[in-house]
């Protein structure tokens, strides 16, 4: 019986459990360990309301919101990056080959280098960064390269090869022009750039959470609506036709998603790199052939690796801790060497 599902590539019962265990775990493990050293009984009692002022501090307004921003983060890339892979029909498709990243990085690089100096041109203080803009000035950023591609990709037929090749070459240009501004202008805020460039949680809040979670909603309740058509849009254009599927629109329509989803997340905690590309990959091998379980345990597995990342992150740096985006990183290459290796 079991040889014969493993034949059809059907997947095991207990992998989607599993994997939601998994995001416990991991949940759990952010919230107990830290760079401060708080007594797991003192970590419970904070949890429970009944624990030192310092101590719920910690919990409530240090990693609680960092773990929930990471987790949603992790949702929306890896959502994103599935989306892009199924419409583009291009296994390394995830948000920064489209470009969302690089418009985010270059909007973001412009508010703070323009805006705030323009207010403030004597001040050098992060404190009176208006950080709290940093999300919906990336996400403008992220929106506004998407608009780009897909606006180029349109008046040159829609196509995955031509908007994939619309992204890299709108998302070279944008990284060009924020890596330019950086150099000429970028020495008085570059420590604050460079962090948000390199991806991290540090010091997100629960307005991130705030700021991060009606994308998230949003985008699990469009899921059903674009279900089939994300089925049909895995093949040519003429075989999804052929099903009578509204082929231009669905796929803009999935498009609109997926940078919404991306440009969101960036805008929050900056360019994660690789989450949008591995952890896709990941489902489809524990999935199988079984497209509906991919879905599903992309969305579990994107809260697992950033997560996890994130708490790896914070371990091995110590005081100076290591950005999530530098983790997912050494984690991506040797998945993206691998799948090198399978493309012709």
């Amino acid at each position: 019986m079991s040889t014969k599902a493993s034949a059809i590539g059907q997947p095991s019962p207990w992998v989607l459990p599993a994997a939601v265990t998994l995001v416990l775990i991991s949940f759990l493990a952010a919230v107990f360990l830290g760079i401060v050293d708080v007594p797991a009984r003192d970590v419970l009692s904070a949890l429970t309301g009944s624990g030192s002022p310092e101590a719920r501090s910690i919990i409530f307004d240090i990693r609680l919101p960092r773990i929930v921003t990471g987790i949603l983060a992790g949702v929306q890339f890896a959502l994103a990056g599935l989306l892009l892979q199924t419409i583009t029909r291009n296994p390394l498709a995830d948000p920064s080959l489209m470009g969302v990243s690089q418009g985010a990085t270059l909007t973001v690089t412009m508010f703070l280098l323009f805006t705030v100096y323009l207010a403030n041109p004597n001040s050098h203080s992060v404190n009176e960064l208006p950080i709290a803009w940093l999300p919906p000035a990336g996400m403008v950023g992220g929106m506004f390269a998407g608009g780009i591609i897909y606006l180029l990709a349109l008046r040159l037929d829609l196509s995955p090869l031509r908007i994939t090749l619309c992204g890299i070459a709108v998302g070279a240009v944008m990284h060009a022009l924020a890596i330019g501004l950086i150099a000429g202008w970028g020495s008085a805020r570059i420590e604050i750039i460079l962090e948000w460039m390199s991806g991290s949680l540090y010091a997100r809040t629960w307005d991130h959470a705030l700021f991060l979670l009606p994308f998230t909603v949003v985008g699990l309740a469009m899921l059903p609506l674009i279900y089939r058509p994300l089925i049909l849009l895995r093949f040519d254009a003429t075989v999804a036709r052929s099903f009578g599927l509204s082929y231009r629109r669905q796929f803009s329509l999935v498009l609109l998603v997926s940078c919404a989803l991306a440009a969101s997340a960036v805008g929050a905690v900056g360019p994660i790199v690789f989450v949008g590309l591995i952890v896709p990959h990941l489902a489809r091998f524990l999935a199988g052939r079984h497209f509906p379980l991919v879905l599903p345990l992309t969305i579990v597995l994107g809260a697992v690796i950033v997560t996890l990342g994130d708490l790896i992150g914070r371990l091995a740096g110590g005081a100076e801790e290591v950005p999530i985006g530098v983790v997912t990183a050494l984690m991506g290459v040797p998945v993206l060497l691998a799948l090198l290796r399978k493309i012709p």
